[in-house]
């Protein structure tokens, strides 16, 4: 059926619409239940030339990982404005990445629902995409930081776990996003920022939520017993 088209269309063209349509396939059926018959019929190729081209199917799979990846990292990174204020990089940031999950929901699926749960090989290619972008929001709350002024060094650690925070955040609000009608990546981006920069903004201000102590505790005493006031002698209590 494609034999003809092939010899008339470079062969990259030809493996990005063979990826297009196998994204298409996995995105909606999941890796176990996506055939290469349905990937090459919508591709409109024969099925041995994408075996031709791509080896298999785990091939195949993990090749559409790793382009939808970098096409998600990319968007996240052009997405950000540089020269404006902390909150502005944060929230152009956010809009691009929603944008992005909106525009192409089945590589969104790809990427965060179907390559975590079929193995270690796929695994590995959606974490190292996910510790890209942890550590490019770990820069931007520390250029944030900085830029503050009142704050201008946040503890390392402090700053790591408020991106994985961040970035966890904006995965569930895309699969809700994605599952919610009516939900644009606007309206995404907006409800991330009011949980999130309500907090941040006081952090980069120099206003940190601080938990209450805990009372001190006698190091014997029973965990699972409620503390008791201590009795006071009879001569002492007048």
């Amino acid at each position: 059926m494609g034999a003809g088209k092939t010899k008339r269309m470079p062969r990259a063209v030809r493996e990005q619409q063979m990826l297009d349509a196998a994204v298409r396939i996995f995105g909606q059926r999941g890796y176990m239940a996506a055939s290469m018959d349905e990937i090459a019929e919508l591709a409109g190729v024969s099925k041995p030339l994408v075996y031709l081209y791509l080896n298999s199917k785990d091939d195949l799979f993990s090749a559409c990982i790793r382009r939808e990846a970098r096409a998600l990292t990319e968007a996240v990174r052009a997405g950000v404005c540089p020269g404006l204020p902390a909150d502005g990089q944060l929230w152009s940031g956010l809009r691009a990445f929603f944008t992005h999950t909106a525009r192409n929901p089945d590589a969104w699926r790809v990427l965060h629902l179907h390559a975590r749960t079929h193995g270690e090989r796929f695994a590995a290619e959606v974490a190292a995409m996910r510790e890209d972008i942890v550590a490019f929001v770990t820069q931007l709350i520390a250029a944030a930081a900085r830029d503050a002024h009142r704050r201008p060094h946040l503890p390392e650690g402090e700053v790591a776990g408020l991106a994985e925070a961040l970035v966890g955040a904006a995965e569930s609000l895309a699969d809700w996003a994605g599952a919610t009608e009516g939900v644009t990546a606007k309206q995404a981006a907006a409800t991330l920022m009011n949980f999130a920069w309500a907090g941040l903004g006081d952090l980069m201000a120099g206003r940190p939520w601080v938990a209450p102590e805990d009372p001190e505790a006698d190091p014997e005493a029973d965990p699972e017993q409620e503390p008791v006031a201590p009795s006071v002698p009879a001569a002492q209590a007048g």
